[in-house]
């Protein structure tokens, strides 16, 4: 039945790929066919031979956090004596480290810390988009979003509101996690449903903000669980293209990291084989995404958490994008990822080893001028050879 399925995804008008049957291409289909029918998807939604890759950091704020979600390693909760919230001036100094290097964008977020209220949050955009007005403020994520709220008694779409008008470019898709409540319960009860963080990037979306959706595997879920959280994905961003917005600019997923938090205890004893993920069922979720979102356009390869080289093999089974630099991260990391940081001429030399053009893009996927930093490949043992436009 498989069969079936994969070779209409591979014709010229391929039908919308239901639940039912995606969750099938993901337990049964052949691994090199469905990534072979992914990377011509890819190349009919993103013609050409080109892979896009951003110049930016991560800036973690504060790791001050009430929700103490059981994956993750980076928070401490208040009052803990390893709390830390930086000064504007020495977020400040993170951002000029990113003009020394052409950076265009920075990802800024924490955690939800009920002492800062939201003046501390507008302040520190406006005072930012003052000092580095080159620099993209992409910040936040639905759950600081809906704490910030809460601390303040007002709206999530008041808060956005006011966030924008101080100088947000947009609103990254960190905390979705799981978009199905009874795995999102299990993993992080005090984060709140599915449905608050699609509402809160719909409102985001709604203002123009620019938005990105993300996706963590390995927590114990099943296929279909995987393809219901792309579901609740794909809806939304219907009912943005309905409405005229943008709505999501691309899909990045990459497994939980379980090295060192409270999570990763379960993966033990008989635990041991059903928890995490691979690379090979990771590069199956990459194609299985890009067979599914005939609505998004982009597809990232996730190199922090899987290492450039599946980051490459990513690249033929539907990815054409391979992040950015990131220059600085604290969060995977503390779980155990690490690599976390790339220079250019590493993501250059992996999409060129790969026989793609790698080009720079912001993070509205406007392509950038690039400047060639990575070695001669023909000074390659073995030259790749550059795949077809």
């Amino acid at each position: 039945m498989w069969q079936e399925i994969l070779d209409a995804q591979r014709g010229p008008s391929p039908p919308r790929l239901s639940v039912e049957d995606a969750a099938i291409l993901y337990e049964e289909a052949d691994f090199n066919l469905l990534r072979s029918a992914a990377f011509e998807r890819r190349k009919m939604v993103n013609p050409g031979n080109h892979v896009t890759y951003m110049i930016d950091r991560n800036v973690n704020y504060t790791n001050v956090c009430t929700i103490n979600c059981q994956f993750c390693s980076f928070y401490r909760p208040p009052g803990h004596s390893e709390t830390y919230t930086q000064t504007y001036e020495q977020i400040s100094t993170r951002f000029a480290e990113l003009e020394d290097v052409e950076g265009v964008r920075v990802l800024m977020q924490g955690g939800v810390n009920p002492d800062l209220p939201l003046e501390w949050y507008t302040d520190l955009i406006r005072y930012l988009r003052e000092e580095h007005p080159s620099i993209a403020l992409d910040c936040f994520s639905p759950i600081e979003i809906e704490g910030i709220a809460e601390v303040c008694g007002m709206s999530t779409l008041d808060v956005l509101v006011a966030l924008k008008e101080a100088g947000m470019h947009g609103l990254p898709g960190g905390g979705a996690e799981m978009l199905v409540d009874n795995v999102r319960l299990d993993i992080s009860p005090k984060k709140g449903s599915a449905d608050n963080w699609l509402r809160v990037m719909h409102e985001a979306q709604s203002l123009g903000l620019t938005t990105s959706a993300t996706n963590v595997i390995g927590f114990g879920e099943t296929a279909l669980d995987r393809v219901k959280h792309m579901e609740r994905v794909r809806q939304l961003q219907d009912q943005a293209h309905d409405n005229g917005w943008v709505g999501f600019t691309s899909f990045v997923a990459w497994p939980v990291q379980l090295e060192t938090n409270v999570f990763g205890k379960r993966n033990q004893g008989r635990n041991r084989i059903e928890l995490g993920a691979g690379p090979t069922e990771y590069l199956r979720h990459v194609a299985i995404s890009r067979l599914f979102f005939d609505n998004i356009s982009h597809i990232q390869g996730s190199w922090p958490t899987m290492g450039l080289d599946v980051a490459q093999m990513a690249l033929f089974g539907g990815a054409d994008d391979i992040g950015s630099t990131m220059m600085e991260e604290n969060v995977v990391s503390a779980s155990g990822t690490e690599k976390t940081c790339a220079l250019e001429v590493e993501l250059q030399e992996a999409v060129r080893r790969a026989g793609f053009v790698a080009v720079r893009r912001d993070s509205d996927y406007n392509l950038l001028e690039t400047p060639d930093v990575a070695s001669d490949v023909q000074a390659f043992p073995a030259p790749p050879p550059l795949q077809p436009v």
